[in-house]
């Protein structure tokens, strides 16, 4: 009785738009009363749950450094970098943005972020190139995918500390996968930009190109240090969030001269109002997980996965298309913080490597952020550029093909994201 009332409200929160917190909370509330169970106890269990999970500290940090580099200059620089490399190709500027993208992915860890900090900058250039922009708003939001792929990534911490995979593993993993994300989108650009005929762009000559390399060369070493840092032993995947946002104040303060104090104290207000959120998220979920504990509700679920399939290519079929028909509806982080720790154990029970599955879950949830009718992503260029979503949409769809051709490779060739990890052999 107790866990269908809970099961009921938290649905009801989700059906009537309610915050999925706090449906996670109240639910949880209701079940407590029901069964007797004093609050305090749910309280210590999300207390000691917080307590043990060092690898968290490094969220605030990667969305301060993402928010410096914003406003600090360095999008700037390097987008004119990725403009003189490939901005000579026919659709030039399209390809621009997945270079950005896959540059600017090594430094946020945020889809979101890398869609708000180049997105203004890369469809105003388009813009002024006579593309048209819903694709324009298209290619924007598609490839801010790469963002929390290719390392450093939020996503990918919240996984760790869910599955207790190790976060330097999961960073390493996310590399390649990404490079061909990227790889597959300037192919279908290609396709698009002879089709339409969109401009060619102007060779600038290589001295052009080694000037933009040496005015984005700071920016573009913050993956290298953040990288070389982690796999050198310098310092761990949750202090790599330390030096990613101490780098980007100095740069952006320091070096640049972009960003004064007050911008700073502006990003650290805004930096805390989203962490405040997301904690309150991660908090629900470790309130909602005691529910799921108690009642055995993993065990459960897992056992009825496996009485369904002990195929793991199977269950990796089964599971990409329930995560992406979740990805039209649910935030990812309500999926990474609900619906994983359910999973996990029939993951585990069938030997899916944690690394490799925790790659292919995140672009999963990439994808919904650019699948209606809740892509975040499409509400993000849409209100950045006041273009209507239903054009958007119409021209994301061949991109959302585009990056369900990489999931299913990704998934069913695990040496695109264990070849680093295995080759480094990193352990946190």
């Amino acid at each position: 009785m107790a866990v269908t009332v809970w099961a009921l409200i938290f649905v009801l929160f989700f059906l009537f738009r309610g915050s999925i917190a706090l449906g996670m909370v109240a639910s949880t509330t209701v079940y407590c009363l029901l069964k007797g169970i004093t609050l305090e106890e749910v309280v210590e269990t999300m207390v000691i749950g917080f307590d043990n999970q060092f690898v968290l500290l490094a969220v605030p940090l990667f969305v301060i450094s993402a928010r410096v580099m914003n406003i600090g200059g360095v999008t700037t620089r390097i987008f004119k970098f990725a403009n003189s490399s490939v901005g000579f190709l026919r659709g030039g500027l399209a390809h621009v943005c997945v270079i950005a993208s896959m540059i600017f992915a090594g430094m946020t860890g945020s889809a979101l972020a890398e869609a708000a900090g180049l997105g203004l900058m890369e469809i105003k250039a388009m813009d002024d190139a006579k593309y048209d922009r819903p694709f324009s708003c298209a290619v924007t939001a598609a490839t801010a995918t790469i963002g929390p792929i290719i390392p450093p990534s939020i996503p990918m911490v919240i996984y760790a500390m869910l599955s207790g995979a190790s976060l330097g593993n999961l960073f390493l993993g996310g590399v390649i996968p990404g490079l061909v994300m990227g790889g597959a989108m300037m192919l279908y650009i290609a396709v698009v930009a002879r089709r339409r005929n969109y401009p060619v762009g102007v060779w600038q000559g290589v001295r052009r190109l080694a000037g933009a390399f040496a005015q984005a060369f700071l920016s573009l070493m913050t993956p290298v240090i953040l990288l070389g840092g982690i796999y050198s032993g310098v310092f761990t995947p949750t202090e790599a969030g330390a030096a990613a946002a101490l780098y980007a104040m100095i740069l952006a303060a320091l070096v640049y001269r972009e960003m004064g104090l007050q911008g700073l104290y502006r990003e650290m207000v805004a930096t805390v109002e989203n962490v405040g959120f997301l904690s309150f998220i991660i908090a629900g979920a470790f309130a909602f997980s005691y529910v799921v504990t108690v009642e055995g509700l993993s065990d459960k679920i897992a056992a009825l996965i496996v009485s369904m399939t002990k195929n793991p290519y199977v269950l990796l079929l089964l599971l990409n298309i329930l995560f992406l028909i979740l990805g039209c509806f649910l935030d990812t982080m309500v999926m990474l913080l609900v619906v994983i720790p359910m999973i996990l154990p029939a993951v585990k029970a069938l030997g899916i490597d944690l690394v490799h599955f925790g790659v292919v879950v995140i672009l999963n949830m990439m994808i919904g952020l650019c699948t209606p009718p809740y892509g975040m992503l499409l509400f993000a260029v849409s209100g950045l550029t006041k273009t209507p979503l239903g054009p958007i949409i119409r021209e994301i769809v061949p991109f959302l093909w585009v990056l369900i051709a990489v999931l299913f490779l990704i998934t069913y060739v695990p040496g695109f994201v264990l070849f680093l990890p295995r080759l480094v052999g990193f352990q946190q």
